[in-house]
């Protein structure tokens, strides 16, 4: 893998720190007057999303991190692993519940993810921004009870609970937003 130095450091680029991928979030670079440049970097890591700053000096570099994200289509879950397939080379990798995190609410089979694969390996998945899920459980909405918002919880089919508005009944489909996990609109 590439290595680099105070000059080839940019916003975006993934580098290896301490043996873990990392994301260069921003990058500074700074000359004084006195003494030498240096460059003040804020990084993320692709691991557990903990975010720190470094100050490189113009001695300094880091390894490229050999991270891709890559377009998979979401097959199923055996309890323990969630399974995934590459579309064009049927690859198939199997990502656990760290790399999933949030994403793993919004899936229901056959979704085209975001997969980042580090050595080969999934470190995080990224759920559509926009799924079509049906509604199971969810309250009748009664007619002026609009106290509380006008909304009310409703449970979907992947067991996610949102806050849906008083019209919507149970088994309708609804569009979410998995970004922020909010009700977008009614499908039927």
């Amino acid at each position: 893998m590439a290595t680099y130095d105070l000059n080839g450091v940019k916003n975006g680029l993934k580098i290896i720190v301490d043996g873990d991928p990392y994301i260069i979030t921003e990058a500074e670079f700074i000359k004084p007057g006195k003494g030498q440049a240096f460059t003040r970097i804020k990084i993320r890591n692709l691991l557990n999303g903990r975010t720190t700053e470094k100050t490189l000096k113009s001695s300094d570099s880091y390894e490229g991190a050999d991270v891709v994200d890559t377009d998979m289509q979401y097959l199923y879950s055996d309890g323990e692993f969630w399974h995934f397939m590459h579309q064009e080379s049927f690859e198939q990798h199997q990502a656990d519940a760290t790399a999933m995190s949030d994403a793993a609410k919004w899936l229901k089979g056959e979704e085209e993810c975001v997969v980042t694969l580090w050595n080969g390996r999934p470190i995080s998945i990224q759920a559509p921004n926009f799924v079509q899920l049906k509604i199971v459980e969810t309250d009748p909405g009664l007619r002026g009870d609009t106290s509380g918002g006008g909304g009310k919880p409703a449970k979907l089919e992947t067991g996610a609970v949102v806050r849906v508005p008083l019209f919507v009944n149970q088994d309708e489909i609804i569009e979410v937003d998995t970004r922020t996990g909010e009700y977008t609109k009614r499908i039927k």
